[in-house]
């Protein structure tokens, strides 16, 4: 999807388009429950959904929340218990990208989402 035409959109469809980025903002913060573990609990949806432009980008999300390879590892247990083999397959692109991340390679991400002004 190119922004341009992702920015057209929105214009002509300012209450739907961009709910689903405004819904995370408000979903991923501190609360009773830590950011970091709402987006390992995000990241384990998106394994078994197989998106995988949203699986980079949570499991860049999670690192930058301070979750730590034990804590992914636990989450993508919950993603092949749930997924299967198809969901060990994807597991790994985030094992992955983590393993990146911690090397401190660049991770080029995108939500299927994106922001301009929400």
């Amino acid at each position: 999807m190119t922004d341009d035409l992702y920015t057209e959109f929105r214009k002509l469809s300012p209450k739907v388009t961009g709910g689903l980025v405004r819904m995370r903002e408000d979903t991923f913060k501190d609360v009773s429950v830590p950011a970091k573990y709402k987006i390992l609990a995000a990241l384990v949806a998106v394994v078994v959904t197989k998106c995988e432009p949203c699986l980079r980008a949570y499991t860049k999300m999670a690192f930058q929340a301070g979750a730590t390879l034990d804590e992914l590892v636990e989450f993508l247990n919950v993603a092949i218990t749930e997924g299967g083999c198809p969901g060990e397959t994807w597991a790994l692109i985030a094992f992955e990208t983590y393993k990146n991340l911690q090397a401190g390679q660049e991770v080029k991400e995108e939500l299927c989402c994106k922001s301009e002004d929400n």
